[in-house]
């Protein structure tokens, strides 16, 4: 069964990082959807039980659709360039 959390809308300033899923019981199976409407790229950090940190880049006006097992804290981290904003939605599940 699929728990799709409530979207959130992010509006980081540049140089800001900001938390929008944690699961630090033993992690949790998820889709990570992020949309970068912002003029700047935003990063998405993922870090999962037993895997090393991973960041993807979403570059302005695209977005990105993950899936990962045992999920432990998903992230958004912009540059020094400048600020992002966009919305992030995450799906838990048994997958």
């Amino acid at each position: 069964m699929a728990i799709l959390l409530p979207q959130q809308f992010y509006n980081l300033a540049a140089s800001v990082g900001k938390s929008y899923y944690e699961d630090l019981t033993g992690g949790t199976n998820a889709s990570i959807t992020v949309n970068n409407f912002g003029p700047f790229a935003v990063d998405l950090v993922v870090t999962r039980v037993n895997a090393p940190v991973i960041t993807y880049l979403i570059p302005a006006g695209n977005s990105l659709t993950l899936s990962v097992d045992l999920l432990l804290v998903a992230a958004l981290l912009t540059s020094a360039a400048g600020a992002s904003s966009g919305t992030i939605q995450i799906a838990t599940s048994d997958f």
